[in-house]
């Protein structure tokens, strides 16, 4: 038998933010800035999901004068379909939370 086993909130909160412009390739610092989420957090949430084949990677490809150039990401088409699984579970669990009010 096997076991599905749900994302953890941070890989959810990963791959919903590259669900957001999923053809656009993004950087694992960016991810990190914009979720508030830590390297050492979000950089294996990124290999993972770049070895399951829901993230292609990229190296940059001009690195400006005295960097070294950055990994790049983007969600694959098994990807975009986990985001859009993700995202339709998060709103069918915030749809009827809160109880109606009598005559609105």
């Amino acid at each position: 038998m096997t076991r599905i086993r749900r994302p953890s909130a941070q890989t959810t909160a990963v791959v919903l933010a590259f669900s957001e412009q999923p053809a656009t390739w993004r950087y694992g610092y960016d991810l990190c800035q914009q979720l508030g989420l830590k390297a050492g957090s979000v950089y294996p949430i990124l290999m993972r999901l770049a070895d399951r084949g829901l993230l292609e990677t990229a190296w940059e490809h001009e690195a400006p004068a005295g960097r070294p150039p950055r990994h790049l990401y983007r969600l694959t088409g098994p990807g975009r379909a986990l985001a859009a699984t993700l995202a339709a579970e998060a709103t069918s669990r915030t749809v009827g939370r809160w109880p109606r009010l009598e005559g609105a």
